[in-house]
Order: structure tokens, then C-alpha cells, then sequence
């Protein structure tokens, strides 16, 4: 028959107070005194207590330690052990409880391995370079295109991320420093390579971390580009069909007036005629500025005077002071690269007195960057800002930008687009000092 434990206890207490009942009454016959009996009682009484007691509390003893040990295992994340089933009613529902969490621990930390190997996997796969570094700086998890990119291939875990930074290319460089999303250009031996890189920082494990994706654009952008222009395409047959029938109908309306004069009539023909010609001149005439972009005349250029002079055109603020040895570029394409920035600039919703520009010698040349506070951009926009014709812009034509790409390249520099940290955007170029002959 099975007792819970509080009737074994209670049992054990009844037949122990029985048995010294027992014994007192009967040395207290033999020896004539209840005291002594009473004490000799105890003193017998006390080691069959303990030997009783040890007896009844080994399992339970048993039982508690080996819950103490599992629960040791779970904290070093072993989730293998189990506990044989008791036939205590209180003891076999707290082993079941045990196991039972054990298992669902099991399941999960199974589950989770699974995920973890396929998003491994996938991280692996991707062309994406993804470092992740912790609070020291020390690169904790690469995956296959970082390891590439960064050091042929080797593994980058447990290296400093500012010594690898250190030994890349200056664009890659100044992305990292500016802690945003930026879009930049590297110039290779055979063409340029135009990247995007994202990072951002969290906490993981109450620790901050900080995660870097570094992107190469150069083909997606070709792609982009193709598709552009077939677009571009489209919309020029699509504006010359609207003007140039009309202008045919016009024609056809001319010679049945000419036989019959009407000069007022005429008057309107030529006058559409006329309208119509001008409207596609114009929109032609978009088109092939930017097509036909004249070759750079370099020449040198005094820094202050130069600058002084645009803030006239485009009002801005110099946060430093300009440097003293001459720029060499050409001063009219220049100048029209800075105008459509700080516009830019001022239609994304900076305030006037936010927009800045600073100038220094940087790399055998002259770093120029213009400064603001505006909305900044969307991953989105950052990855298509330099495409030709792509605008958020509702009546934009979408060659402000690739306007500036065009005569930074042409000069032989490179432009690259970022965030700034606490809003707005910063737009770097970089021309190189050209030797005039």
C-alpha cells in the first residue's frame, strides 16, 4: 500500500512515539523509577529515530540531488539528462516535471540548430559581405564574400575591424568613418566599382555589436541602366509621337487653307506649329546635354574667390577655411555639380543656414563636401540616386546627380553619397590634382 509522504512521516511519528511508550512503561516496572526509564527510553529511542529516518529519506535525499544535477546540466546548456521515475507520488510528479522540460528544451535547441544552419547557409551563399564586429571592434562572425573581399579568402574572426579597414581602399574607408549608409565609387585597374554599405550598430547578448553589409552595385547598376534607357527610350518616341502628329495634322490643315486664304487661320497653324517645335527643341535639347557633357578644361582655380562667387549663386556656409594652393578643374562644370547639390540639399527640406561646405586637400587632391540637414535618403533612393533618370521627384527628370557623377569621373574623381548621423545627407566628391601642361 502506498503512503503519500506526509503519512509515511506521520506513520514513522506514531510508531516512534509507541515504541518509547512501550519501552518506558516497561523499564519503569523493572527498574522501579519513571525518570529513568523515561531517559533510558530516549536515549534507545534516538539512534532507531535516526537510523528510521535516514532510511525513509534516502530516495527523497536521492531523488532532490540528482534534480540538483540535471538542473546544473540545463544551466551548461546539456539537455540530455533524465531522471528515473520514483514511486513517491510528490517525487514522481517533480522528476516528470523535469523531464518533460528537459525534453521541450531538446526539441527547441534542435529546432534552433536547424535554423541556424540554414540561415548560416544562406549568409554564406550570399554575395553580400557581412562582417560583424563586437564592443572591442574584433570581428566575431564573417561569412564567405567578407572573408574575400577583405583578406583573400582567410578567416577574419577575432581580428581588429579597423586594422583590416586600415589596409582598404580610401572610399571604403571614409564609409566606415561616417557610421551611415553611404554609396561610393572605387576605381579598380581596368574600371570603376561603385559599392553600397549599410551598417548599424545593437545590443546581442546585453553587448553592443556592430553589423556591417558591404555591397557591390557595379552590375546591378549596368542592369538598372539598360533598363533606364529603354525606358528613356520609350518616353522620347512617346514625346516625339505626340508632338510630331499633331504638327502633321497642322500640315495637312495648312495646304486646305492655302487654297482657300485665311490668314488667321494660318496664324494659329504656325503659331501651334511653332509651339510644338519649341516644346520638342527643349526636351531634346535635356536629353542632349547630358549626352554630349564637353570634356573638362582644366584650370587652375583660387579656392576662396572661387568659392565666394557660388555662395552669391547658391547661398551656403563655409564651415573651414578654403585651402590656399590653387584648384585645377574646370570652374564651369564645377561650380554647376556644387549648385545642383545644394539645391538638392534645399528641396530635401534642409534650412538654409544648415547647408555647408568644406574644402581641404585630401589623397594628391581636393576633397569637397557639401553638408545638410534635410531628410536625407531611403537605403532605396541611396542604392539609385546616381542612376541616369531616376528621381522621387514628381516632375524630376532625374540627371541632377548623374550630372555631378559624370563631371567628377570626367575630372578623374569620384563621388559618394551618405547619411549623416542625427539626419541629413553629405555628398563627397574628390577630384585629383591635375598636372597642367
Amino acid at each position: 500500500m502506498r503512503f503519500s509522504l506526509e503519512g509515511k512521516l506521520a506513520l514513522f511519528g506514531f510508531g516512534l512515539v509507541l515504541v518509547v511508550a512501550a519501552m518506558v512503561a516497561a523499564l519503569s516496572r523493572w527498574l522501579d523509577s519513571t525518570w529513568l526509564a523515561f531517559l533510558i527510553g530516549i536515549s534507545i529511542a534516538g539512534p532507531l529515530a535516526t537510523l528510521a529516518a535516514r532510511y525513509y529519506m534516502r530516495p527523497i535525499a536521492k531523488t532532490l540531488m540528482a534534480v540538483g544535477d540535471g538542473i546544473a546540466s540545463l544551466t551548461d546548456r546539456d539537455f540530455s539528462v533524465s531522471i528515473t521515475a520514483s514511486d513517491q507520488a510528490e517525487l514522481a510528479a517533480l522528476i516528470e516535471g523535469y523531464n518533460r522540460l528537459g525534453n521541450v528544451l531538446r526539441e527547441e535547441r534542435q529546432s534552433l540548430y536547424q535554423r541556424e544552419l540554414l540561415l548560416d547557409t544562406v549568409i554564406q551563399a550570399t554575395p553580400i559581405s557581412m562582417v560583424l564586429t563586437n564592443a572591442n571592434g574584433r570581428v566575431v562572425y564573417s561569412n564567405v564574400a567578407a572573408r574575400q573581399t577583405f583578406l583573400g579568402g582567410r578567416k577574419l574572426e577575432g581580428l581588429a575591424f579597423a586594422e583590416l579597414i586600415a589596409a582598404s581602399p580610401e572610399p571604403l574607408r571614409q564609409a566606415v568613418a561616417s557610421e551611415a549608409d553611404s554609396l561610393f565609387t572605387i576605381e579598380g585597374p581596368d574600371e570603376s566599382e561603385i559599392y553600397h554599405l549599410s551598417q548599424r550598430g545593437f545590443l546581442l547578448n546585453s553587448q553592443l555589436h556592430r553589423l556591417y553589409l558591404l555591397r557591390q552595385m557595379t552590375r546591378e547598376l549596368a542592369r538598372q541602366e539598360v533598363e533606364t534607357w529603354k525606358k528613356v527610350i520609350r518616353v522620347i518616341a512617346h514625346e516625339l509621337n505626340n508632338s510630331l502628329a499633331p504638327i502633321s495634322s497642322l500640315a495637312h490643315s495648312g495646304r486646305q487653307t492655302v487654297q482657300r486664304p485665311d490668314p488667321a487661320q494660318l496664324e494659329r497653324i504656325f503659331r501651334t506649329i511653332e509651339d510644338r517645335a519649341k516644346h520638342l527643341h527643349s526636351f531634346i535639347d535635356g536629353y542632349a546635354r547630358f549626352a554630349k557633357l564637353p570634356r573638362p578644361q582644366p584650370e587652375p582655380i583660387d579656392w576662396p574667390a572661387f568659392l565666394r562667387s557660388l555662395q552669391e549663386t547658391a547661398p551656403f556656409t563655409l564651415n573651414s577655411e578654403p585651402p590656399t594652393r590653387p584648384g585645377v578643374f574646370d570652374p564651369a562644370q564645377i561650380e554647376q555639380v556644387i549648385i545642383n547639390l545644394v539645391k538638392n540639399a534645399k528641396e530635401a527640406g534642409a534650412p538654409p543656414d544648415s547647408i555647408e561646405v568644406h574644402v581641404e586637400e585630401h589623397a594628391a587632391g581636393w576633397r569637397l563636401q557639401v553638408l545638410d540637414r534635410g531628410a536625407g535618403m531611403s537605403e532605396e533612393v541611396l542604392r539609385n540616386a546616381l542612376l541616369p533618370f531616376y528621381s522621387t521627384k514628381p516632375a524630376g527628370a532625374g540627371l541632377g546627380l548623374t550630372l555631378c557623377r559624370e563631371v567628377i569621373e570626367a575630372h578623374g574623381g569620384r563621388i559618394s553619397l551618405a547619411n549623416r548621423p542625427g539626419g541629413g545627407l553629405v555628398a563627397t566628391l574628390w577630384i585629383p590634382a591635375i598636372a597642367l601642361d
